[in-house]
């Protein structure tokens, strides 16, 4: 069945890991009767844990779409994992979502994951709502956790429920727009009388919750005042307003295990959340010249009779269709077997087979209309931010901002079938997960595959091992370390070989000298009268060079040095090219092995964003780190930036630590800096290659 663009609901749930994200989706899935019994998290049968790698982990580690329908409309609900280490799928979620749909326990209050996913749906500036989960626990509280939530969110924070009994006798909400209540037990709902013991509350709360709807509306204001109760319905009409413009934030209230006002919740997100129309214009990036001849950016509305184009908002690899990619359709309608255009590649893409999703089942549909959500197999060139148009209309919309994955390890094949196939195999890893992110350092000679995380390096090992059957060895992460020199001095280099026939010989004399940093390697001649000839000069070059940047006293390539060829010797029939190479590889060794040369660290900026009270803690280890405090700035919300440099190599582990040091709230982004000398009492360690290069680092994923 299509439904049509009014009627769609597209809904992420976010939130704190174990705060019953899954669990609410297994039972709005069951309320709607998508399943005859919502499955179990520590079972493992869940609809949208279904991956062999969440199953062992007992938690999400990707989103998973789950469509239901409900008093006509079509809800289109994305489960996504609450592990800081995950939250590339939340950034991915969100950009298809219309709806941010918060699950806070009531026992845990306000946590860190609550908090980044509400400051990225801040930024998006996206309708939010909260669903105040498991008020059947022990220690559960309602009104702490309203509280913790107006105290981080601000003034809002609109409760439209409060709960019925406390803990172990949590049977039911007092709905604050009605007056009335909702009482749960046995698999069945009664709409009842708010009880006595609650009612002066209840009545106190929906008087502050009606005059903040009406100040919304000038003429509903105006009744108010006049003594005009508003109806339900006009209430909830002017709070959708709010929730549109993302000023008001509804909270609602049950238990998902016990599926309490489960049913109450799939009604507000139809009566009061936002459909894909109620949403501004997506702006897009547009294929023509603007008036400064470059790209304009235009705003496309979700129009089911415009021109196709669609947002691929997520990629995965499906063990019996392949390549998965799930789009989103921001306008037009997108029909099985219609050609669309890749905008980044220019390659034409056949939408064959397009399927609706529920976590893994697959339901085939003949067209998806504007602001709904769908998936599409085998478009192998198509990755996680594309979009998709008709030819003739080549506009892009704003790829997906992952979290920079900072957190590395190095990988090799554990045999020489699995280096074979690793390149491969990488390849198609991020194409599922561009959150990941792999670079070949050629002055260490390793290959290091960067997640934002532990658990996020661990499962990434886990899927190279299970999906992609490599199996790889994992090891620290060395540091690119230079070498330059101190002082001025002349070498020569003499090359001499007779081993029948022509020989080898070549000699050259050279004077090195310390350049300015970030300069390299700068080669001039000094030779007058004719001691070597011109055609030999570029070889000497070349073998210095090529000497260099093997490793000089301490092994690490040498940079920064100015080299002059003074003078030299040649025969008329013994030199040659490759012997003035040679020669000029001697006289470089020479030179650097008397010319005091050191080791160079490289240095980083880094930015660090934390909460004020965090801040002594941060800067102390900064210290520790040999870090270079460079300023400290107030920014938004209570939070500090901080600007340091810092050794690369002591940034081995940041990003576990500093979590570890501000309760998972701490955050930065680091760019290379310059070079600079390590100090002498390091540079043994840094040779051996082992203090510097954090063994924990190799434990990730041990046994892959």
């Amino acid at each position: 069945m299509t439904f049509s663009t009014e009627k769609l609901r597209n809904v992420a749930l976010v939130g704190h890991s174990g705060s019953g994200k899954t669990t609410l989706a297994e039972a709005l899935l069951h309320a709607a009767r998508v399943v005859n019994r919502p499955g179990r998290v520590e079972d493992g049968n869940t609809v949208s844990d279904h991956d062999p790698a969440e199953k062992a982990r007992g938690s999400s580690i990707s989103l998973s779409v789950m469509p239901f329908e409900w008093k006509g409309h079509k809800v289109n609900l994305i489960d996504t994992p609450g592990e800081p280490d995950f939250a590339g799928e939340v950034h991915a979620a969100l950009r298809a979502a219309d709806l941010a749909l918060f699950v806070v326990s009531a026992v845990d209050g306000v946590e860190v994951g609550t908090e980044a996913a509400w400051r990225l749906a801040a930024e998006l500036d996206l309708p939010r709502m909260v669903f105040v989960n498991k008020l059947d626990r022990e220690r559960a509280d309602f009104a702490r956790t309203l509280e913790d939530l107006r105290d981080r969110f601000g003034s809002g924070i609109a409760p439209l429920e409060l709960p019925v009994g406390a803990e172990a006798d949590f049977v039911g909400v007092a709905d604050l727009l009605s007056d009335t209540a909702w009482i749960y037990g046995d698999g069945i709902s009664t709409h009842t009388d708010v009880p006595d013991h609650m009612e002066a509350e209840e009545h106190r709360v929906h008087d502050n919750l009606v005059e903040g709807i009406v100040v919304a509306d000038d003429d509903l204001m105006a009744r108010y005042l006049d003594g005009d109760v508003p109806s339900v319905e006009e209430l909830e009409r002017t709070m959708a307003i709010g929730v549109d413009d993302a000023t008001v934030f509804p909270v609602v209230c049950g238990s998902a295990l016990k599926e309490v006002a489960v049913d109450r919740l799939a009604d507000f997100i139809c009566e009061i959340g936002p459909s894909p129309l109620d949403r501004p214009p997506v702006p897009v990036a547009a294929g023509r010249a603007g008036d400064n001849g470059g790209e304009v950016t235009i705003g496309v509305e979700p129009d089911s009779s415009g021109d196709a184009l669609a947002f691929v908002f997520k990629s995965m690899a499906d063990q019996f269709v392949g390549h998965v990619s799930i789009f989103k359709v921001l306008s037009g309608t997108v029909r099985a077997d219609d050609h669309l255009v890749n905008s980044r590649t220019a390659t034409d893409e056949r939408m064959h087979g397009i399927f609706a999703l529920c976590g893994a089942e697959h339901t085939a549909v003949g067209e998806v209309v504007a602001g709904d959500i769908a998936a599409v197999a085998k478009l192998s060139s198509v990755a996680t931010g594309d979009t998709l148009a008709v030819r003739g209309r080549p506009v892009r919309a704003e790829g997906v901002d992952l979290p920079e994955p900072l957190l590395g390890v190095a990988i090799r094949g554990r045999t020489q079938a699995d280096d074979d196939k690793l390149a491969d195999a990488v390849h198609r890893l991020l194409d599922e997960d561009p959150g990941l992110r792999v670079v070949r350092h050629d002055d260490t000679g390793q290959t290091v595959l960067y997640g934002v995380g532990e658990a996020h390096l661990g499962v990434a090992l886990d899927r190279l091992e299970r999906r992609f059957s490599v199996d790889v060895d994992t090891e620290p992460v060395r540091t690119g370390y230079r070498e330059t020199i101190t002082r001025s001095t002349e070498a020569e280099g003499r090359h001499k070989k007779q081993s029948g026939g022509h020989g080898q010989f070549a000699v050259c004399s050279i004077r090195v000298q310390p350049a300015e940093r970030g300069t390299g390697f700068r080669f001039s001649s000094k030779v007058v009268g004719g001691a070597i000839s011109k055609g030999y000069v570029p070889a000497v070059e070349k073998g210095i060079d090529e000497a260099m940047a093997s490793g000089g006293v301490h092994g690490f390539p040498v940079v920064d040095v100015a080299v002059e060829l003074l003078d030299g010797k040649e025969h008329s029939v013994d030199s040659s090219e490759a012997a003035f190479k040679a020669a000029g590889r001697l006289a470089i060794r020479a030179a650097l092995a008397d010319a005091s040369s050191v080791v160079l660290e490289p240095i980083d900026q880094v930015v660090v964003t934390v909460p004020s009270e965090a801040q002594g803690d941060v800067l102390g280890d900064l210290n520790a780190r040999r870090g270079r405090v460079q300023s400290t700035e107030p920014a938004a919300d209570g939070e500090h930036e901080i600007v340091a440099l810092v050794p690369h190599a002591e940034l081995t582990r940041y990003p576990v630590e500093l979590r570890s040091i501000t309760g998972g709230r701490g955050r930065y982004t680091v760019r290379h800096d310059h070079y600079d000398v390590l100090p002498a009492h390091l540079v043994d360690q840094a040779v051996s290659g082992s203090a510097l290069a954090n063994d924990d680092v190799a434990r990730v994923g041990a046994g892959h």
